[in-house]
This record gives C-alpha cells, sequence and structure tokens, in this order.
C-alpha cells in the first residue's frame, strides 16, 4: 500500500494498492510528490529572505509561515510515503 500525496473527503488518507511503480496513478503520484518537494524548496527560499529582511511586516511573516507550514506537511507526506515503500509498507 502506497500512501497518496493528496488526501480524500474529510481530509483523510488515500492509499494505493498496485504491484506496479509504473502504473498511470503510481507515476502521477510520483509527479506530484515532486511537484510538492519542488515547491517546498521555493518556499523555503522565501521564508528564509523574510526572515532576513528586517522591514518584512506581520503579514509577509504570517504569510511566510502559513506557506512553510503547508509545505512541511507535503514533505512530512511524502517522507512517510517514501519511507514505508522502504520498509516494504508494513509501518
Amino acid at each position: 500500500m502506497r500512501l497518496l500525496p493528496w488526501t480524500g473527503a474529510g481530509g483523510k488518507p488515500c492509499y494505493l494498492s498496485t504491484d506496479d511503480p509504473g502504473s498511470p496513478l503510481s507515476r502521477l503520484a510520483d509527479d506530484i510528490e515532486a511537484a510538492q518537494l519542488a515547491c517546498a524548496e521555493q518556499v523555503l527560499e522565501g521564508a528564509r529572505a523574510v526572515l532576513h529582511d528586517a522591514k518584512a511586516g506581520e503579514h509577509a511573516v504570517r504569510f511566510a509561515l502559513v506557506r512553510a507550514v503547508e509545505s512541511l506537511g507535503d514533505v512530512l507526506r511524502v517522507a512517510v510515503s517514501r519511507g514505508e515503500r522502504i520498509r516494504g509498507g508494513d509501518g
């Protein structure tokens, strides 16, 4: 079972059961994970810039923090999914 990089109704986790890592849904999940990780890199770069700007206002800091929290959630989900796959899905 693979934890997918998106959630279902009510924020519940979605899983894929397949032995084919090259299936269309597996490839889509891989592409979304790659996009999430790339986005997280950009968010991190932007958040660092805001934090190093002594003139950044509350709105800028709050925006950077909200984006960073979203990205952290995505990155943790990718890490959990990949960790489960490395261990063979046994948790």
